[in-house]
Protein backbone atom coordinates (compact mmCIF):
# COMPACT_ATOMS: atom_id res chain seq x y z
CA UNK A 1 0.00 0.00 0.00
CA UNK A 2 0.85 3.23 -0.91
CA UNK A 3 -0.23 4.94 2.30
CA UNK A 4 2.38 2.96 4.27
CA UNK A 5 4.78 5.53 3.55
CA UNK A 6 2.86 8.04 5.89
CA UNK A 7 3.39 8.41 9.52
CA UNK A 8 -0.25 9.44 9.83
CA UNK A 9 -3.88 7.40 9.52
CA UNK A 10 -7.44 8.29 8.54
CA UNK A 11 -9.72 8.40 11.80
CA UNK A 12 -12.78 6.26 11.94
CA UNK A 13 -15.58 7.50 9.57
CA UNK A 14 -13.80 10.57 7.66
CA UNK A 15 -12.66 8.00 4.85
CA UNK A 16 -14.89 9.21 1.65
CA UNK A 17 -15.47 7.43 -2.13
CA UNK A 18 -14.13 8.99 -4.89
CA UNK A 19 -14.78 9.13 -8.63
CA UNK A 20 -12.50 11.30 -10.58
CA UNK A 21 -13.75 12.90 -13.93
CA UNK A 22 -11.40 14.74 -16.19
CA UNK A 23 -10.52 15.95 -19.54
CA UNK A 24 -7.17 14.71 -18.78
CA UNK A 25 -5.42 15.77 -22.62
CA UNK A 26 -7.12 18.91 -22.75
CA UNK A 27 -4.10 20.93 -20.75
CA UNK A 28 -2.01 19.90 -18.04
CA UNK A 29 -3.20 20.60 -14.87
CA UNK A 30 -5.71 17.63 -14.44
CA UNK A 31 -2.85 15.30 -14.24
CA UNK A 32 -1.81 16.88 -10.80
CA UNK A 33 -5.09 16.37 -9.64
CA UNK A 34 -5.47 13.08 -10.51
CA UNK A 35 -2.29 12.29 -8.79
CA UNK A 36 -2.95 14.34 -5.85
CA UNK A 37 -6.43 12.22 -5.30
CA UNK A 38 -4.73 8.99 -5.50
CA UNK A 39 -1.66 10.11 -3.08
CA UNK A 40 -4.71 11.00 -0.30
CA UNK A 41 -5.83 8.43 2.04
CA UNK A 42 -8.95 9.58 3.00
CA UNK A 43 -10.24 8.81 -0.87
CA UNK A 44 -11.36 5.44 -1.54
CA UNK A 45 -10.55 6.18 -5.02
CA UNK A 46 -13.23 3.63 -7.37
CA UNK A 47 -12.60 5.16 -10.73
CA UNK A 48 -11.09 7.83 -12.77
CA UNK A 49 -13.88 8.59 -15.85
CA UNK A 50 -11.96 9.99 -19.11
CA UNK A 51 -14.39 13.12 -20.24
CA UNK A 52 -14.62 15.06 -23.68
CA UNK A 53 -13.45 18.35 -24.14
CA UNK A 54 -15.05 19.38 -27.21
CA UNK A 55 -13.71 18.78 -30.97
CA UNK A 56 -11.43 22.40 -31.16
CA UNK A 57 -8.43 20.85 -29.71
CA UNK A 58 -9.04 16.96 -31.15
CA UNK A 59 -11.78 15.22 -32.95
CA UNK A 60 -11.35 12.58 -30.44
CA UNK A 61 -11.15 14.33 -27.15
CA UNK A 62 -12.72 11.87 -24.53
CA UNK A 63 -10.06 8.89 -26.10
CA UNK A 64 -7.16 11.35 -25.72
CA UNK A 65 -7.97 11.81 -22.08
CA UNK A 66 -8.81 7.86 -21.63
CA UNK A 67 -5.04 7.29 -22.94
CA UNK A 68 -3.83 10.02 -20.87
CA UNK A 69 -5.50 8.78 -17.75
CA UNK A 70 -3.72 5.03 -18.21
CA UNK A 71 -0.49 6.43 -18.99
CA UNK A 72 -0.89 8.48 -15.37
CA UNK A 73 -1.99 5.35 -14.10
CA UNK A 74 0.91 3.05 -15.37
CA UNK A 75 3.39 5.83 -14.13
CA UNK A 76 1.60 5.53 -10.47
CA UNK A 77 1.43 1.52 -11.04
CA UNK A 78 -2.21 1.74 -9.93
CA UNK A 79 -4.35 -0.44 -11.63
CA UNK A 80 -5.48 0.10 -15.33
CA UNK A 81 -9.16 -0.69 -13.91
CA UNK A 82 -9.97 2.26 -12.48
CA UNK A 83 -9.68 3.61 -16.19
CA UNK A 84 -13.54 4.05 -17.73
CA UNK A 85 -14.70 6.07 -20.51
CA UNK A 86 -17.13 8.76 -20.31
CA UNK A 87 -19.03 10.54 -23.27
CA UNK A 88 -17.61 11.40 -26.44
CA UNK A 89 -19.51 14.41 -26.69
CA UNK A 90 -21.64 16.93 -25.10
CA UNK A 91 -25.48 15.73 -24.58
CA UNK A 92 -27.71 16.76 -27.45
CA UNK A 93 -30.27 17.85 -25.56
CA UNK A 94 -31.42 18.07 -22.08
CA UNK A 95 -33.82 15.04 -21.52
CA UNK A 96 -31.41 12.49 -23.66
CA UNK A 97 -28.40 11.26 -21.95
CA UNK A 98 -25.12 10.21 -23.60
CA UNK A 99 -24.74 6.87 -21.96
CA UNK A 100 -20.98 5.63 -20.79
CA UNK A 101 -19.08 2.90 -18.75
CA UNK A 102 -18.37 6.12 -17.06
CA UNK A 103 -21.72 7.50 -16.05
CA UNK A 104 -22.71 3.94 -15.32
CA UNK A 105 -20.18 3.65 -12.30
CA UNK A 106 -21.15 6.70 -11.52
CA UNK A 107 -24.82 5.09 -11.01
CA UNK A 108 -23.20 2.39 -9.58
CA UNK A 109 -21.52 3.56 -6.88
CA UNK A 110 -24.52 5.94 -5.92
CA UNK A 111 -27.03 3.04 -5.37
CA UNK A 112 -24.50 1.24 -3.33
CA UNK A 113 -25.18 1.00 0.35
CA UNK A 114 -21.82 2.31 2.09
CA UNK A 115 -20.68 3.74 5.34
CA UNK A 116 -18.89 6.29 2.93
CA UNK A 117 -20.56 8.97 1.61
CA UNK A 118 -19.47 9.18 -2.38
CA UNK A 119 -17.73 12.75 -4.35
CA UNK A 120 -17.55 12.92 -7.79
CA UNK A 121 -15.39 15.65 -8.88
CA UNK A 122 -15.57 16.87 -12.49
CA UNK A 123 -12.55 18.49 -14.16
CA UNK A 124 -14.37 19.36 -17.21
CA UNK A 125 -17.66 19.48 -18.26
CA UNK A 126 -20.82 18.10 -16.63
CA UNK A 127 -21.66 15.81 -18.74
CA UNK A 128 -21.15 12.75 -17.49
CA UNK A 129 -23.14 13.75 -13.99
CA UNK A 130 -25.78 14.66 -16.04
CA UNK A 131 -25.80 11.40 -18.67
CA UNK A 132 -25.86 9.41 -15.06
CA UNK A 133 -28.90 11.64 -13.72
CA UNK A 134 -30.77 11.50 -16.72
CA UNK A 135 -30.60 7.54 -16.51
CA UNK A 136 -30.96 7.21 -13.03
CA UNK A 137 -32.79 10.02 -11.27
CA UNK A 138 -32.78 8.33 -7.60
CA UNK A 139 -28.78 9.13 -7.54
CA UNK A 140 -29.46 12.91 -6.66
CA UNK A 141 -29.66 12.34 -2.91
CA UNK A 142 -26.92 9.53 -2.86
CA UNK A 143 -23.70 11.75 -3.38
CA UNK A 144 -22.12 15.17 -4.25
CA UNK A 145 -20.95 16.96 -7.42
CA UNK A 146 -17.72 18.71 -6.86
CA UNK A 147 -17.44 20.92 -10.17
CA UNK A 148 -14.44 23.43 -11.52
CA UNK A 149 -16.19 25.02 -14.10
CA UNK A 150 -18.47 28.56 -14.51
CA UNK A 151 -17.71 32.27 -14.54
CA UNK A 152 -18.00 34.02 -11.69
CA UNK A 153 -21.23 35.11 -9.72
CA UNK A 154 -23.32 36.53 -9.78
CA UNK A 155 -23.00 37.99 -13.25
CA UNK A 156 -21.32 34.48 -14.97
CA UNK A 157 -20.19 34.61 -18.36
CA UNK A 158 -17.92 32.27 -20.82
CA UNK A 159 -15.81 29.59 -18.97
CA UNK A 160 -14.17 26.96 -20.48
CA UNK A 161 -15.78 23.81 -18.76
CA UNK A 162 -19.20 25.34 -19.22
CA UNK A 163 -18.72 25.86 -22.44
CA UNK A 164 -17.91 22.08 -23.61
CA UNK A 165 -21.59 21.59 -22.27
CA UNK A 166 -23.81 24.15 -21.21
CA UNK A 167 -26.58 21.44 -21.68
CA UNK A 168 -25.28 19.00 -19.11
CA UNK A 169 -24.97 21.92 -16.86
CA UNK A 170 -28.45 22.97 -16.90
CA UNK A 171 -29.44 19.11 -16.32
CA UNK A 172 -27.44 19.40 -13.33
CA UNK A 173 -28.00 22.49 -11.38
CA UNK A 174 -32.19 22.30 -11.64
CA UNK A 175 -31.85 19.05 -10.43
CA UNK A 176 -31.49 18.29 -6.70
CA UNK A 177 -27.69 17.08 -6.80
CA UNK A 178 -25.57 18.72 -4.02
CA UNK A 179 -22.49 20.65 -6.00
CA UNK A 180 -20.18 22.22 -4.79
CA UNK A 181 -19.12 25.12 -7.30
CA UNK A 182 -15.51 26.30 -7.69
CA UNK A 183 -15.95 28.60 -10.59
CA UNK A 184 -13.20 30.63 -12.43
CA UNK A 185 -12.52 33.13 -10.28
CA UNK A 186 -11.67 31.01 -7.54
CA UNK A 187 -10.07 28.07 -9.04
CA UNK A 188 -7.67 30.69 -11.50
CA UNK A 189 -5.66 31.98 -8.45
CA UNK A 190 -4.24 28.36 -8.14
CA UNK A 191 -1.06 30.14 -9.76
CA UNK A 192 2.42 28.00 -9.68
CA UNK A 193 5.90 29.26 -11.19
CA UNK A 194 7.80 26.72 -13.57
CA UNK A 195 10.83 27.08 -11.29
CA UNK A 196 8.68 25.98 -8.70
CA UNK A 197 7.41 22.94 -10.18
CA UNK A 198 10.79 22.54 -11.42
CA UNK A 199 12.31 22.24 -7.92
CA UNK A 200 9.59 20.18 -6.10
CA UNK A 201 7.80 17.95 -8.94
CA UNK A 202 10.48 17.33 -11.27
CA UNK A 203 13.10 15.43 -8.86
CA UNK A 204 10.41 12.77 -8.00
CA UNK A 205 11.13 9.95 -9.80
CA UNK A 206 9.47 9.14 -13.28
CA UNK A 207 6.11 10.28 -12.32
CA UNK A 208 7.41 13.66 -11.02
CA UNK A 209 9.28 14.41 -14.31
CA UNK A 210 6.59 13.50 -16.31
CA UNK A 211 4.06 16.14 -14.68
CA UNK A 212 6.89 18.92 -15.03
CA UNK A 213 7.72 18.35 -18.70
CA UNK A 214 4.17 17.74 -20.05
CA UNK A 215 3.38 20.94 -18.55
CA UNK A 216 6.49 22.53 -19.69
CA UNK A 217 5.77 21.63 -23.12
CA UNK A 218 2.31 21.92 -22.85
CA UNK A 219 3.00 25.87 -22.14
CA UNK A 220 4.22 25.89 -26.10
CA UNK A 221 1.59 24.82 -28.12
CA UNK A 222 -0.87 27.12 -29.90
CA UNK A 223 -3.50 27.59 -27.60
CA UNK A 224 -1.26 27.96 -24.65
CA UNK A 225 0.67 31.00 -26.28
CA UNK A 226 -2.55 32.58 -27.35
CA UNK A 227 -3.56 33.25 -23.38
CA UNK A 228 -1.62 36.03 -21.35
CA UNK A 229 1.00 33.14 -20.10
CA UNK A 230 4.37 34.25 -19.77
CA UNK A 231 6.07 30.60 -19.99
CA UNK A 232 7.23 31.55 -16.44
CA UNK A 233 3.92 30.28 -14.58
CA UNK A 234 0.94 28.12 -15.23
CA UNK A 235 -2.40 27.35 -13.16
CA UNK A 236 -2.75 24.09 -11.53
CA UNK A 237 -6.83 25.08 -11.48
CA UNK A 238 -8.18 21.56 -11.08
CA UNK A 239 -6.32 20.93 -8.05
CA UNK A 240 -9.16 22.68 -5.60
CA UNK A 241 -11.42 19.72 -6.32
CA UNK A 242 -9.27 17.94 -4.55
CA UNK A 243 -8.84 20.12 -1.95
CA UNK A 244 -12.06 21.32 -0.64
CA UNK A 245 -12.03 17.52 0.11
CA UNK A 246 -8.74 17.44 2.50
CA UNK A 247 -9.81 20.80 4.29
CA UNK A 248 -13.23 21.99 4.90
CA UNK A 249 -12.81 25.74 3.97
CA UNK A 250 -15.31 26.18 6.01
CA UNK A 251 -15.56 29.84 5.99
CA UNK A 252 -14.33 30.33 2.34
CA UNK A 253 -18.12 29.43 1.07
CA UNK A 254 -21.51 30.58 0.49
CA UNK A 255 -24.91 29.01 -0.50
CA UNK A 256 -26.00 30.67 -3.24
CA UNK A 257 -29.82 29.44 -5.13
CA UNK A 258 -28.32 27.32 -8.57
CA UNK A 259 -28.79 29.63 -11.21
CA UNK A 260 -30.48 29.24 -14.12
CA UNK A 261 -27.89 29.23 -17.39
CA UNK A 262 -28.51 30.97 -20.56
CA UNK A 263 -26.60 29.85 -23.79
CA UNK A 264 -24.22 32.82 -23.60
CA UNK A 265 -23.36 31.27 -20.29
CA UNK A 266 -24.61 34.05 -18.07
CA UNK A 267 -26.45 33.31 -14.71
CA UNK A 268 -30.10 34.02 -14.05
CA UNK A 269 -31.80 33.59 -11.06
CA UNK A 270 -34.10 31.15 -10.44
CA UNK A 271 -36.31 30.79 -6.73
CA UNK A 272 -36.90 27.10 -7.67
CA UNK A 273 -33.96 25.55 -7.30
CA UNK A 274 -31.79 24.73 -4.41
CA UNK A 275 -28.89 26.14 -3.19
CA UNK A 276 -25.39 25.03 -4.21
CA UNK A 277 -21.99 25.78 -2.34
CA UNK A 278 -20.00 27.93 -4.18
CA UNK A 279 -16.44 29.10 -3.07
CA UNK A 280 -15.26 32.46 -2.96
CA UNK A 281 -11.45 30.94 -2.30
CA UNK A 282 -9.34 28.42 -1.51
CA UNK A 283 -6.07 27.78 0.09
CA UNK A 284 -3.83 27.68 -2.24
CA UNK A 285 -1.11 27.23 0.32
CA UNK A 286 -2.19 23.92 1.73
CA UNK A 287 -3.10 22.50 -1.41
CA UNK A 288 -0.01 22.46 -3.33
CA UNK A 289 2.25 22.31 0.06
CA UNK A 290 0.04 18.46 0.66
CA UNK A 291 0.18 17.90 -3.38
CA UNK A 292 4.28 18.26 -3.32
CA UNK A 293 4.86 16.65 0.46
CA UNK A 294 2.75 13.28 -0.86
CA UNK A 295 4.38 13.49 -4.57
CA UNK A 296 7.76 14.02 -2.41
CA UNK A 297 6.64 10.47 0.18
CA UNK A 298 5.29 8.36 -2.61
CA UNK A 299 8.39 9.06 -5.33
CA UNK A 300 11.10 8.48 -2.04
Amino acid sequence: MIYDKYQFSIPEGKMVRMIVNTDAKNEADDQYAIVHALLSPRFDNRGIIAAHFGDEKSPHSMEDSYDEVLKVLDLMDFPKELAYRGAAHPLPDEKTPVESDGARLIIEEAMKESDMPLYVIFLGPLTDMAAAYLMEPRIAGRLTCIWIGGAKYPEGGYEYNLNNDIKAARVVMNSEIPVWQIPRNVYSQVIVSLAELEYKVRPCGELGRYLFDQLAENGHTTFARATTRTGEYWCLGDSPAVGVLLFAHMYDYEWLQAPLITDNMTYVKNSQNRPIRVYNRVDNRFILEDFYAKLALFTS
